[in-house]
């Protein structure tokens, strides 16, 4: 037994130096960026933000990476309905703040150079809407949906994007889809640009 525990030791420190030489410079990449996120509601808004990514190599043109966002929160008016038992129906409006943080995870496929490449990906994820505000009264139903309350929903966001780069410093745009699901898939416009590093 202890025979095969030395003989791993040896194999796992003989095996150091091949593996740190397959970390090129490039195979490590760190991001911040500035986001839009374009929710097609109801409500229909345009939220801003920023975020951070950090991204891996995997293979000779391929990446895995992990990004979360965090877009600020907007007023939205939140228009409510209701009808008494002698059938008179009331509205009310009430504002509330909406923020949104989106997270995903997945693989990136690219083309090119180090210098300047193009790239596609797909990667999965959650979308969590979360509102400052009262809740309606007992007996209303909202315009907006389900944007009175907060709620995290599983997302799937295609997408693709450019990156150019002097030395370890670039500038990178995605541009994509981020669907969430909420009893169906429902679209918005994702806009990310920023610096990254890759090491």
């Amino acid at each position: 037994m202890r025979r095969i525990a030395v003989l791993a030791v040896v194999v796992v420190l003989a095996s150091a130096p091949f593996a740190m030489a397959q970390l090129s410079k490039d195979n490590v990449e760190l991001g911040a960026f500035a986001d839009y996120f374009r929710l097609n509601g109801p409500p229909s808004t345009g939220y801003y933000g920023v975020g951070g990514r950090v991204g891996m190599g995997v293979a000779p043109h391929a990446d895995l990476e992990a990004d979360m966002a965090y877009d600020f929160e907007r007023n939205v008016t939140s228009t409510f309905t209701g009808t008494s038992s002698a059938g008179i129906t009331t509205n009310f409006s009430q504002v509330n703040g909406l923020r949104v943080w989106h997270g995903l995870f997945g693989p990136m496929v690219w083309v090119g150079t180090k210098h300047a490449r193009v790239f596609g990906e797909v990667k999965g994820g959650f979308v969590n809407f979360s509102i400052s505000g009262a809740s309606p009264i007992a007996g209303f139903t909202s315009a907006t949906g389900t944007f009175y309350t907060s709620n995290t929903y599983g997302a799937l966001y295609p997408g693709g994007g450019a990156e150019v780069s002097v030395g370890p410093v670039g500038l990178r745009l995605d541009v994509g889809d981020i669907m969430y699901f909420n009893d169906g898939s429902v679209h918005n416009l994702s806009v990310k640009f920023g610096p990254t590093v890759h090491f």
